[in-house]
């Protein structure tokens, strides 16, 4: 119970730094991680992805407040409670974000993280296959790879897309972002290829490296100094000593809560539930931000979708054959094309992002339409609305009070009317001719602006993507949480490494950018040179000032 390094939480960015701080054998590492076992189909096989995301075995079971701005609804947050975090209930979609995102965090005081300076990160991490050359890594620990593209409505959306007059890219993990193309997947060999599959694991059989299972509470600070996380075993309250630092890669959701459990946070706020003040940090908890995204469906007119095998026989069927085999339906998350567009002429890169499926059906897995058809997930990657995670109470099992504050800005509604009828207009082309039915979601008779408004207000889901909420910055930013080598502001040997140190949610899902986030940390915790920025330029589209294609 006793380690030079403690990290909190066993997830995207906490796996990646655990593997990378034992890696040379000459510091050890204890990972505290309140979850179970991984093992088993649920999680492991790549379709059934949408099972353990409403199991409270697997899911911390997390809900927002009622959203002002949604009509009251109370929108599930969901975040891993199992070995690997989130990356082993996410959808498994790889996307790193757009050059520009990263830019734009170091602009905004997070010095050494622009493009230039992760895109190294991302290459170590990588073992892509099919990607660009050049622009991808090879040997990493993370395997990455395109789905099969069997189905021809795939095939049909990149069509389309060229059809609208967008533009087509073979990688949007590589120098071009924009455009229609295949949909990268962390699944390798038939199975998902969780952080728990790629870092953990193999980091495990190393001697300087161990699991606690625990509830963490909070982190025990003397003297200003990190010096120990105080855990709940079975009821127990136990101390996991760190001789060197401790680092909180908890969540955007835990990592404050934990912050402030530990009295840093804002002052008032701690205070009001009787908390001691270590260190008055005004923005734990603040900048709360996410990705929300609708469903467009449409019927198909040909039976190649996936309704004809979500009864009972066909899946049993699909499971038989990847418990055997690791391949068939089963081996894919089905989200095998995708696009990235900018909204309108003036938008220098892309703010808009549709994962596209051969099926009419919600992420969540319920409410499957009566039919066969497809359906895009859109949505705008840039909203200006904010939110904050707070304390419900000083108690550590209380769950946090979440905001998200969803749709407070005007610019939301009319982006997202835009993502509406510019999904309209893709699956209006002439390559889904052969399959296009009547629309089902939100249904042709959605026309007028106050129509998709009460729409958008009935049925924007999130895409899972919250972060924020410990953002990175200058050391003397007074809302900055943390600074650019994630050392958390105002105590020593105290770090937060996952998304919530994200100064803005980055361009797609948030796996990529999390792991990246571990990886990049474990070289500041280690004091090492961080490695040489890149000198690769990323595409940006020569008619950006012109159009929006």
């Amino acid at each position: 119970m006793e380690a030079d390094f403690v990290i909190v939480g066993s997830g995207s960015a906490g796996s990646a730094a655990a593997y990378r701080l034992s890696e040379d054998g000459k510091h050890s590492v204890v990972v505290i991680e309140y979850g179970g076992t991984d093992f088993g189909p649920l999680i492991q096989m790549p379709s059934a992805l949408s099972i353990p995301l409403n199991m409270r075995r697997y899911d911390w079971g997390f809900s927002s407040e009622p959203e002002p701005h949604l009509g009251g609804r109370v929108l599930a947050t969901p975040r891993g409670k199992v070995l690997g975090g989130s990356s082993s209930i996410n959808g498994m979609v790889y996307v790193r974000g757009h050059a520009h995102d990263f830019d734009h965090w170091a602009e905004q005081g997070a010095t050494g993280w622009s493009y230039a300076d992760v895109l190294p990160y991302f290459k170590r991490m990588e073992n892509s296959a099919g990607g660009e050359p050049g622009w991808r890594g090879t040997n990493g620990p993370l395997h990455v790879q395109r789905g099969p593209l069997v189905n021809p409505l795939y095939t049909a959306f990149r069509e389309a897309g060229r059809q609208a007059g967008f533009e087509l890219t073979d990688d949007y993990n590589g120098s071009k972002q924009e455009g229609f193309g295949p949909m990268e997947q962390t699944i390798h060999r038939g199975r998902r290829w969780s952080v728990a599959n790629a870092y953990l694991r193999p980091a495990l059989k190393r001697r300087n490296m161990s699991l606690v299972k625990g509830f963490a509470r909070r982190v025990i600070i003397e003297n200003q100094r990190a010096t120990g996380v105080e855990i709940d075993v079975n009821g127990s309250i136990q101390v996991v000593k760190a001789r060197r630092e401790v680092v909180l890669a908890a969540s955007s959701i835990n990592s404050p809560k934990i912050l402030m459990l530990s009295g840093i946070g804002p002052a008032a706020h701690l205070h009001e539930h009787g908390i001691e003040v270590i260190a008055d940090r005004p923005g734990v908890g603040a900048n709360l931000q996410d990705h929300l995204e609708l469903y467009i469906q449409q019927e198909s007119l040909q039976p190649i979708t996936l309704h004809s095998v979500l009864n009972p026989f066909s899946k049993a069927l699909i499971g038989l054959r990847w418990l055997l085999f690791k391949n068939g339906l089963g081996a894919t998350n089905h989200f095998e094309a995708a696009a990235f567009l900018r909204s309108a002429a003036g938008v220098k890169y892309p703010d808009i992002q549709y994962h596209f499926l051969p099926a009419a059906i919600r992420y969540d897995g319920k409410a499957a339409a009566k039919t066969h058809g497809f359906q895009a997930h859109v949505g705008p990657m840039r909203s200006k609305s904010r939110g904050s995670v707070t304390l419900r109470s000083s108690s550590p099992r209380d769950t946090p009070v979440i905001r998200f504050n969803y749709m407070a800005h005007e610019d939301d509604w009319r982006d997202f009317r835009h993502c509406i009828r510019l999904t309209r207009e893709i699956f209006g082309q002439a390559a889904f001719d052969p399959y296009r039915g009547k629309e089902i979601s939100p249904g042709s008779n959605v026309q007028s602006d106050a129509e998709l408004d009460a729409f958008i207000r009935e049925h924007a889901e999130s895409a899972y993507h919250p972060c924020g909420t410990c953002r990175m910055g200058r050391a003397d930013d007074p809302n900055a949480v943390v600074d650019p080598e994630l050392r958390v502001i105002g105590v020593e040997g105290l770090r937060v490494a996952d998304s919530s140190i994200f100064p803005r949610v980055t361009n797609g899902n948030l796996n990529g950018p999390s792991i990246m986030t571990g990886e990049k940390a474990a070289d500041h915790i280690l004091g090492r040179t961080p490695l040489a920025p890149s000198n690769q330029e990323p595409w940006i589209n020569p008619r950006w000032r012109l159009s929006d294609r």
